[in-house]
C-alpha cells in the first residue's frame, strides 16, 4: 500500500511540474511581448524627442518674425473677439449684447489691456 501512495505522489508531482512548465512557457511569451513593446516605445520616444528638438530649434526663428507685434496674450485676444462679435467685455455690462454702438467702458478696458 505504501508503494501505491508513493507512486500516486510521484504522478501528482509530475503533473504539477508539467503545469509549472506550461505556466513558465506562457510567462516567457508574455515577457517577449513586453520586450517588443518596450523596444517599440523606446523607438517612438526617440523619434518624438528628435522631432521636439527640431521644433524647438525652429521656434526662435519664428518668434523673431512675430516680434513686430507685442505679445498681449490669448485672454486679451478672446475678449477682443467677443467685443467685435457684439458682446460687452467691460465690468459694467459684461456678457450682454451691444446694440450696434461702441461701449466706452469696453474700449477703455481693451485699451488698458493693450497698453
Amino acid at each position: 500500500m505504501k508503494d501505491r501512495n508513493i507512486l500516486d505522489t510521484v504522478i501528482e508531482f509530475e503533473k504539477q511540474i508539467e503545469a509549472m512548465q506550461q505556466q513558465f512557457g506562457a510567462f516567457k511569451q508574455f515577457i517577449a511581448l513586453m520586450m517588443e513593446e518596450q523596444q517599440a516605445l523606446q523607438t517612438e520616444n526617440l523619434h518624438l524627442r528628435t522631432r521636439l528638438e527640431e521644433v524647438i530649434a525652429q521656434q526662435p526663428a519664428a518668434e523673431e518674425k512675430n516680434n513686430t507685434t507685442p505679445d498681449i496674450g490669448e485672454g486679451y485676444d478672446n475678449l477682443a473677439r467677443l467685443y467685435y462679435e457684439g458682446y460687452h467685455v467691460c465690468h459694467v455690462h459684461f456678457g450682454s449684447t451691444r446694440k450696434d454702438e461702441d461701449c466706452l467702458f469696453c474700449l477703455a478696458f481693451l485699451n488698458k489691456q493693450n497698453g
